[in-house]
């Protein structure tokens, strides 16, 4: 038997970090919402009782360190599944990216094999494994549009923003998460207006929710690396109508209300990256 899913990027309207968790974490309140530049994750059951794991791009890992492995194997062991499957990943959307490529992966791994292996869990269910694997699984099990807490692992689904445009741009380095992270002084960043972003969503207001776009990893991320800035003040020069970068970094995002304006942003990014994306907002009625 074989299933496919996709493995939709998310991108961060808001990003809080409130304290730092004894866990090592921080303590996060995140609005999230998901983009229509996907994966593909192909799963076909095995009889040999072992996980394998195939990558269209060659730099990303295929064994335990890849996500989708990883929730691959729990659920093989916290079940006691004695069936193998080969997972298939056609990669699209950029790694190391503040995209949550991997989470995304993982997420629809845990969805797919649901099926596949006849589980019978609930989304529910399959977002608190997801947390055992990573902080943004969850969210991506769920989709949509959410307030993220805790952790991450947290999650308070929302109304979806109004449609319009979005273009991401990713130069080409790979950002650690946890290096901003540590770099990260929490008593000393610009608080994220987190009800005011959920207030304009719900009233679909497009012109508050660009007010309100806010991440305060974002200081870190420019101030280790230039490029990032550049693009985003390329972005905003080109008439993007909001602009922030996503997660950790390194790819920024541009809302874009009118189709009108669309093509000069786009072109006017490919002079200065050569990852740039114009896709849509996958709002919460859209199937993925």
């Amino acid at each position: 038997m074989r299933y496919s899913v996709k493995a939709p990027a998310k991108i961060n309207l808001s990003l809080d970090a409130l304290s730092k968790r004894p866990d090592g974490y921080h303590e996060v309140a995140m609005i999230m919402t998901m983009v229509d530049l996907a994966d593909r994750i192909d799963l076909t059951e095995t009889n040999d009782d072992r996980i394998t794991v195939d990558v269209s791009e060659g730099f990303v890992p295929n064994d335990h360190r890849n996500l989708a492995y990883q929730a691959a194997d729990l659920l093989k062991k916290r079940f006691n599944v004695k069936k193998g499957v080969s997972i298939y990943i056609t990669k699209r959307i950029p790694v190391a990216a503040g995209l949550a490529g991997g989470s995304s992966d993982a997420a629809a791994t845990l969805k797919g094999l649901n099926q596949l292996w006849q589980l019978g869990l609930t989304q529910d269910e399959l977002a608190e494994l997801g947390a055992e694997i990573g902080s943004d699984v969850s969210f991506c099990v769920y989709g949509g549009t959410a307030l993220a807490t805790g952790r991450g692992e947290i999650i308070q689904q929302i109304a979806s923003p109004p449609p319009c445009w979005v273009i991401l741009a990713k130069p080409p380095i790979g950002v650690s998460t946890a290096d901003v992270y540590k770099r990260l002084n929490v008593q000393d960043v610009q608080r994220a207006n987190t009800k005011e972003m959920i207030r304009a969503i719900e009233e679909q207001n497009f012109n508050e929710i660009c007010q309100n776009l806010h991440n305060v990893l974002e200081t870190v991320t420019l101030d280790m690396y230039p490029e990032v800035r550049n693009i985003k003040e390329q972005m905003i020069r080109f008439g993007a109508d909001g602009v922030l970068m996503s997660g950790s970094g390194p790819t920024v995002f541009g809302l874009v209300e009118h189709e009108s304006r669309l093509n000069r942003v786009y072109n006017g990014l490919r002079g200065f990256c050569q990852d740039v994306y114009a896709v849509r907002l996958i709002r919460s009625s859209d199937t993925c």
